[in-house]
């Protein structure tokens, strides 16, 4: 079986501000100095010397987030962009207020976040398109690592994207929300029978791990 541990990136400038980040790679989201904090702190409760490698999504908030986490571990490090974020299309960048001002009918009222509709009108990624590629990783992986751990740096709804994949839940696609900034969800995936295990979901940095 291989484990594998989803940690969403620390807080950027473009979180603080409540805007719609997606596959936007530019100095608003980059981390602040109270991502950098988050990191460092899940690197001080969370000894990853026991994985197997970190893979991370190319974006820089990813790749500065698994660098903190592995500055004493020293693990082989890589990047795979199925771990990037949902890509919202002409959404990016925007804010999540006035999008959600100006077209209610797409938003959540609970989540405060886009429904699957959202797509067409923004021509963005949809929601089953990123639950795809969070479950060929997690296959492709499982493949090389049979009983390896992966430390997997990347975003808020890839996770959510690889918890609604590995519960095979297509029929609820909000059942599950985007967790916190460097929380920890670990999966499990037995290849031998096809399973998948949510061991925990958005757990942020304590000794429970």
């Amino acid at each position: 079986m291989t484990n594998f541990y989803f940690v969403r990136h620390g807080q950027t400038s473009a979180n603080k501000a409540g805007l719609k980040q997606g596959t936007i790679n530019s100095e608003i989201t980059n981390l602040t100095e109270v991502g950098k904090s988050q990191a460092n702190q899940l690197h001080d409760q969370l000894d990853i010397g026991f994985a197997s490698l970190i893979v991370s999504s190319p974006l820089q908030r990813t790749v500065d987030t698994a660098a903190i986490l592995n500055q004493n571990a020293n693990l082989k490090t890589e990047t795979d962009e199925r771990l990037l974020e949902i890509s919202y299309g002409e959404w990016d960048g925007q804010s999540n207020a006035d999008l959600k001002d100006k077209f209610p009918e797409v938003f959540d009222p609970v989540l405060n976040d886009v429904l699957p509709e959202y797509a067409s009108l923004a021509n963005g990624e949809t929601f089953q398109q990123v639950i795809y590629r969070a479950k060929q990783f997690m296959m492709d992986y499982a493949k090389q690592y049979p009983q390896g751990d992966i430390i997997a740096v990347t975003h808020g709804f890839t996770i959510k994207a690889a918890v609604l994949g590995a519960t095979n839940n297509s029929d609820d696609l909000m059942a599950v929300e985007e967790p916190d900034n460097c929380s920890v969800t670990k999966i499990t995936y037995d290849r031998e029978h096809e399973n998948y295990y949510v061991r925990y979901f958005n757990r942020v940095a304590d000794s429970r791990f």
